[in-house]
């Protein structure tokens, strides 16, 4: 056999003298075969390097035994994570993933589908840049099941895993809003998207919990996440820019609340800069826990987002859908936890 030629189930059952159908069942784990023949049958098909044929398997099944995954940034941690524990429970279930990017551009987003499309993958996992929800449905159209994850698109009928934002928001900042914290301002991503909204809601309602005037307060939005329709990654310097114009000794806030770890590092340096010290004149509260975090001086309060569990739950939702299509739409927001350090005081 030259060594350019794939191998098949034809040779590996020639070269044991059995039939091609006792071998496929052997290495399908098909109950009709003993133990001692699976086993001989295993060890000669890893000899010669047997590599089961997928698109011929997808012919006989109906099935890839690919999943999508469409995400808008890995240089979010989040994601980043996310990524490694949705290919983790994939490939423990026997999927493969294909990973997309769309980096929140509506037309990357479009293209994405339609490669997903193309490719006939059993099912997808996406974060939708928001902007234009009917291009997930040619998917749905399709009978290719969806579940979104950490930004849901309502009215579409679609499976969702995601974290309480809002929640987790408002709990934190009423837990680190001690006696004295009257002037909270929130440092904001400019993206319009579901995570963001939600952001401000908690900070909202966390003011209204604790009897502070909203107009004692403020949303910052960095004016630099988007260009040219791309999501760019975190830079602290954006935070910095904007944080450095506004804090000076005599107005500043008591608490400020950053939309990602990323921001804090910014507001840190503008702190320092005009002669005030976190947490003794300034708390600082992230999002998103992010490695560096705890190693800051002062080490950062900050909320974790689970992102194993996240991509772990929103495996199993989109494997239940795929051998239940007409199972009814379910919608998971998981708790994020608060990590209390030093720059809450």
């Amino acid at each position: 056999m030259a060594r350019s030629q794939r191998v098949t189930l034809r040779d590996v059952a020639d070269r044991l003298g059995l039939s091609a159908n006792t071998v496929s069942r052997a290495l399908t784990g098909k109950d009709q075969v003993s133990e001692s023949t699976r086993a001989l049958i295993v060890a000669e098909a890893k000899r010669l390097g047997y590599v089961p044929n997928s698109h011929a398997r997808s012919l006989v099944s109906g099935r890839t035994m690919v999943v999508g995954l469409v995400i808008t940034n890995p240089s979010n941690p989040f994601y980043a994570a996310l990524i490694s524990a949705v290919e983790r429970q994939c490939r423990a279930a026997g999927y493969s993933v294909l990973l997309l990017v769309t980096e929140d551009s509506d037309e990357n987003e479009e293209r994405a589908v339609q490669q997903l499309l193309r490719f006939g993958v059993d099912g997808v996992l996406g974060v939708a840049t928001q902007s234009r929800s009917d291009v997930w449905d040619g998917l749905s159209e399709a009978n290719i099941p969806v579940v979104q994850i950490s930004r849901d698109i309502p009215g579409r009928g679609l499976d969702f895993v995601g974290i309480d934002v809002e929640s987790a928001i408002a709990d934190a900042v009423v837990r680190v809003a001690r006696p004295g914290v009257r002037r909270i301002w929130l440092l904001e991503e400019d993206l319009r998207v579901s995570t963001v909204a939600a952001r401000i809601a908690g900070f909202r309602r966390a003011l209204d919990e604790l009897g502070v005037a909203h107009e004692q307060s403020l949303v910052l939005k960095v004016p630099t996440r988007r260009t040219s329709g791309a999501s760019l990654p975190w830079r602290p310097d954006d935070a910095y820019a904007l944080a450095a114009n506004l804090i000076t000794p005599d107005n500043h806030p008591d608490l400020m609340i950053t939309a990602n770890d990323y921001f804090a590092l910014g507001v840190y340096r503008a702190v320092r800069e005009c002669g005030l010290a976190v947490p003794e004149d300034v708390r600082v509260l992230g999002y998103g826990d992010h490695p560096f975090a705890a190693y800051l001086q002062p080490a950062l309060t900050t909320i974790r987002l689970p992102a194993d569990e996240a991509g772990t739950a929103a495996v199993d939702l989109l494997l239940r859908r795929i051998a239940d299509p007409d199972r009814p739409r379910t919608s998971t927001r998981l708790p994020a936890e608060l990590i209390e350090r030093r720059s809450t005081g």
